[in-house]
């Protein structure tokens, strides 16, 4: 067992020391858990996910969360974000039973060593420590068995499994894995993964004569007595063939031991960690920052492989030497993730909307949860327009400009608009949408007669109503930029199509029916489970704000910026209007309540930040710190929500260094107090961007006044420009606020 912790505490001390660090001093990589919301509010929990950034392969062990002291498996691929993985192994000495392939496997959460990079758990019920290591297509499972007993892998995938071990040492895999399509004329849309593989030992000499047996989707190893006490399972992935599958780990396993993946990885994680550096800020606060940094690598992933890759989204295999990128939710991801890539990394975006276009080109529609096996419909809206609008005005065009335009006005004109059918075709109820303007609902217990809206998802009238308008808006903007003119007329007009349920009288977006009559409802409360007969996973309250596009008019309609601000000083304040227990029956996806505000779910990112903009920016300052220091926490209970892959933490990374971009599609980002007094982005294309807030605290947090290269500032937003060309923001903070500062600044107009 000595040699066990031995050999732990070696990988940890390279683990928090770094070979070389191209930014800085100080590796930030230090301050990475990925154990930081493991465990959920209500719903699904966060994952210690092992990855490269934005790579192929990721691995968690299979359990509920970090509550769990047992683990199911340990998977050799996980295929989509959050998924348990495939091919799941098990590490079981002694005799194999019917019961071993059910048989958990005891875990002490305080014996863990968890980094992106490296995971060791111990078995302590058998004495068996198991190690893993990811690369970009392939990994390493080490482990480290006792010196006597007889030694157990266990690998189980679907019916459909085959694998073959010879007596050499070598092992394939080939997997079916599928996921079916919702709706009416429902798909089952299959991919296989190539598994290529060695069992090693720590002298890296080939482990032969293995006992195998292998039956109905089930394969155990068994190792001799005699066997080493180390068995490395070093193997590679392929979503093309088996023969790539090899060419994958000659690539990156040839004379690569498990210690030199654990470090080429470490430097992958210091690549992108330490391009932002921070000063000052507690160790609290550094750490929940740069866990939601990890995060937002954890999607889309390449699965291009050496000039080829597979896609799910016409069943074939492409030649390519840009990347291809998959997974991704767009619903979640529009509204910080992408537009923090645009200033990290704008190369990657650009490979991510060239990927997009692809995605459409080979399926006939643009994506909006492009996953490994295609298009998963969920959500509702085509937000991906935003990232297209988004991306281009910030020089991003690294891609067929065209064919994205020509993929987001096919999905706005002729797909339809039912939650969870995206990407099929416009239903009659569609057609009322174009010619009315708004997406018709039911009265309370009135029938449901479109049988393409899903039993669960329902209808949810006012957030698409809303979510269209936006992605009409973002269609308009982008024809805009191209000289579409006669588009950009059209798509501008139908992007003002949330006012039509606008209800002056409830100063709320309220459903209305076919004929134009408001639904008689309790915009707080109705809709059943996650309100989705009316609105989506939120109420009526976080909806009233849905309007990114056109903050203007959702002032007028409010009544002006004096009403709008004390609207929302109304929302934070407002009572749930029932028992929690009532509350969260119908409202488990409103999580991280402060009054109808709910830091727990995506609509609700943007609100605090309202504030810039109806002339009161310190209670923006005063807000966005409460909110970080109240749900972000850096334990297995710091977020307030699903994450859902960077979706969440973004909002932490943007928050935490004092930006936010309110609206994906404009070229500028909206200003609140940092918690940290120096943050500085090491931008790619070789210039730094600094935020200086000397003094930053929790009771320091109140701008008194702002310069951009020295110059006083008057207004609480700053350009993607000025960050991209290197630029210093300083705020001058204080303990009282300054109410006057940013009181009369107008929205910045492109």
């Amino acid at each position: 067992m000595y040699r066990f912790i031995r050999e732990t505490l070696v990988i940890a001390f390279f683990s928090v020391f770094p070979i070389f660090n191209s930014f800085s001093q100080e590796d930030f990589t230090k301050y990475i858990d990925p154990t930081i919301g493991n465990v959920a509010q209500f719903l699904v929990p966060t994952y210690p996910t092992m990855h490269l950034p934005n790579q192929m392969i990721r691995m968690f062990p299979v359990k509920q969360d970090y509550l769990s002291y047992q683990v199911d498996a340990f998977p050799l691929q996980v295929v989509s974000h959050r998924s348990p993985g495939i091919l799941q192994m098990r590490v079981i000495p002694g005799e194999i039973t019917n019961s071993s392939w059910k048989q958990k496997m005891n875990i002490d959460h305080d014996l863990e060593v968890i980094h992106p990079w490296y995971y060791s758990t111990w078995l302590i019920d058998d004495n068996i420590r198991v190690s893993f290591a990811p690369g970009e297509k392939c990994a390493i499972y080490k482990i480290d068995f006792p010196e006597t007993g007889r030694k157990n892998l266990l690998f189980e995938g679907s019916n459909e499994l085959k694998c073959k071990f010879d007596n050499q040492g070598t092992f394939t895999f080939q997997e079916k894995t599928a996921e079916t399509t919702r709706g009416l004329n429902p798909v089952k849309m299959v991919v296989t993964v190539y598994v290529y593989g060695e069992l090693r030992d720590n002298n890296n000499n080939l482990i032969k004569n293995a006992s195998v047996k292998i039956q109905n989707g089930k394969c155990s190893v068994s190792f001799l007595k005699a066997a080493p006490e180390s068995v490395l399972v070093r193997y590679a992935v392929s979503y093309i063939s088996p023969e790539q599958a090899k060419i994958n780990f000659d690539k990156e396993l040839t004379n690569i031991t498990f210690n030199d993946l654990t470090l080429s990885g470490k430097k992958a994680w210091e690549k992108v960690i330490n391009q932002i550096e921070v000063k000052g800020g507690t160790e609290a606060q550094k750490r929940t920052f740069y866990s939601s940094l990890y995060r937002t690598y954890e999607r889309m992933v390449n699965i291009n492989e050496g000039g080829r890759y597979f896609s799910g989204y016409d069943g074939k295999v492409h030649e390519s030497t840009r990347p291809f990128y998959i997974d991704d939710w767009i619903w979640d991801t529009y509204r910080a993730t992408h537009p923090l890539r645009t200033i990290l990394n704008p190369q990657l975006q650009n490979d991510m909307l060239n990927s997009y276009v692809l995605m459409y080109e080979q399926s006939g529609w643009m994506p909006t949860f492009p996953q490994f096996y295609g298009n998963h419909m969920a959500m509702n809206s085509y937000h991906s327009s935003a990232i297209f609008i988004d991306g281009y005005r910030k020089g991003l065009k690294d891609y067929n400009v065209e064919k994205a335009y020509e993929g987001i006005k096919k999905n706005l004109m002729e797909g339809t608009f039912i939650p969870w059918r995206q990407g099929t075709p416009r239903r009659p109820i569609d057609d009322f949408f174009h010619e009315n303007g708004y997406f018709p609902g039911l009265h309370p217990g009135e029938k449901e007669h479109e049988p393409q809206v899903d039993s669960f998802e329902k209808r949810q009238p006012v957030p698409v109503t809303l979510g269209i308008s936006y992605d009409f808006w973002t269609l308009g903007q982008f024809a805009r930029e191209l000289g579409k003119t006669s588009d950009f007329e059209k798509f501008s007009q139908a992007g003002n199509n949330y006012k039509k349920l606008w209800d002056p009288e409830q100063r709320l977006f309220m459903p209305k029916d076919y004929n134009g009559e408001w639904i008689d409802i309790d915009p707080k409360s109705a809709g059943g489970r996650g309100y989705r007969e009316y609105y989506d996973e939120n109420n009526g309250w976080t909806y009233a704000w849905d309007v990114q596009h056109d903050i203007d008019g959702l002032i007028q309609l409010l009544g002006g910026k004096k009403a709008a601000e004390e609207r929302l000083d109304q929302m934070f304040r407002e009572p749930l209007g029932m028992k929690k227990n009532d509350f969260y029956v119908n409202g488990s996806n409103s999580t991280g309540m402060v009054g109808q505000f709910s830091m727990g779910n995506e609509p609700s990112f943007h609100i605090p930040y309202l504030y810039n903009y109806f002339g009161a920016p310190w209670k923006t300052q005063k807000f966005t710190r409460f909110l970080l220091d109240v749900w972000f926490k850096d334990n297995i209970f710091g977020m307030p929500g699903d994450e859902d892959g960077g979706g969440m933490t973004a909002f932490v990374v943007f928050t935490s260094m004092g930006l936010y971009p309110v609206t994906p599609g404009l070229p500028f980002y909206t200003i609140t107090s940092p918690v940290f007094e120096e943050i500085t982005i090491n931008l790619n294309n070789g210039k730094t961007f600094t935020i200086l807030a000397k003094g930053a605290s929790r009771q320091n947090k109140y701008i008194q006044k702002a310069f951009i290269n020295g110059k006083e500032i008057i207004s609480p937003f700053i350009t993607h420009e000025q960050i991209m060309s290197g630029c210093t923001l300083e705020l001058i903070l204080d303990e009282l606020p300054n109410k006057e500062w940013g009181k009369d600044a107008e929205i910045p107009k492109f």
